[in-house]
């Protein structure tokens, strides 16, 4: 029977390609989504892909919304934490509130979704966790300090998780787009765009959603057992780590 794909924001931007790249890679593929009901009953018409709506910076909602999933898919083999939001101010503007949301979001969500479902995995002796960061968690934003932060602690629960797990057969990695054409980045002005940021990628474009959802059906497969606690840049050459 096919592996279980659990995507959270998994029906717009770039989850919305990882969700279709696994369906099409043979996976039964369930998608998470926070708000936007219209796009959610939009994305499950177009791809067949089932969705399931709750908070992912809720612990108690995650939780439930597993177990939701594990019913009506199956246990969940694959977990996928790609959902993430900013609230972009500088630290001397930003309020507490534009901190907890991001921090909750982007960061706590990585514990919600993965404890409820890595004892399942343990049983099994399979599992794969693929955590999407973000350039600006690897070299940091003005504006974003909320968001980096979050960002780069996720490539700490990753490193962390993948030694605790490696020996069950679960491998943990983290996924580190650069700037894609998604949404989020349209909301980016223009002009910001052509003058200040595309001029700093030397492959002279932005990315494209499928290509990071190309990267996370690799690291899904049963045959990438031997790639755990690593982080996967995929940046167009904008940000090289040694």
């Amino acid at each position: 029977m096919a592996r279980v794909a659990l995507v959270t924001g998994g029906t717009r931007g770039i989850g919305h390609a990882i969700s279709v790249a696994l369906k099409n890679a043979g996976y039964r593929v369930a998608a998470n989504y926070a708000g936007n009901d219209a796009a959610a009953q939009q994305f499950q018409a177009e791809t067949g892909i089932p969705v399931f709506k709750w908070n992912v910076g809720d612990y108690d909602a995650c939780a439930a919304g597993i177990e939701q999933v594990t019913k009506e898919v199956g246990p969940v083999d694959i977990l996928v934490n790609n959902a993430g939001i900013t609230r972009d101010a500088m630290l001397h503007r930003m309020t507490k509130e534009q901190w907890n949301e991001v921090i909750n979001v982007d960061l706590d969500s990585l514990f919600n979704m993965s404890r409820p479902v890595i004892d399942g995995m343990r049983a099994r002796n399979f599992g794969r966790i693929i955590n999407v960061s973000s350039i600006n968690g690897r070299k940091g934003q003005m504006g974003q300090t909320n968001y980096s932060a979050a960002k780069a602690g996720a490539h700490g629960f990753t490193k962390a998780l993948a030694a605790e797990s490696a020996a069950k057969g679960i491998t943990v990695n983290t996924i580190a787009p650069g700037y894609i054409a998604t949404e989020m980045v349209a909301a980016v002005p223009k002009e910001v765009l052509d003058t200040k940021i595309i001029p700093q990628i030397p492959a002279g474009r932005l990315g494209e959603a499928d290509e990071i959802a190309r990267a996370v059906v690799f690291l899904a497969a049963d045959s990438a057992g031997f790639i755990t606690g690593a982080c996967f840049d995929i940046n167009g050459g904008h940000y090289m780590a040694t």
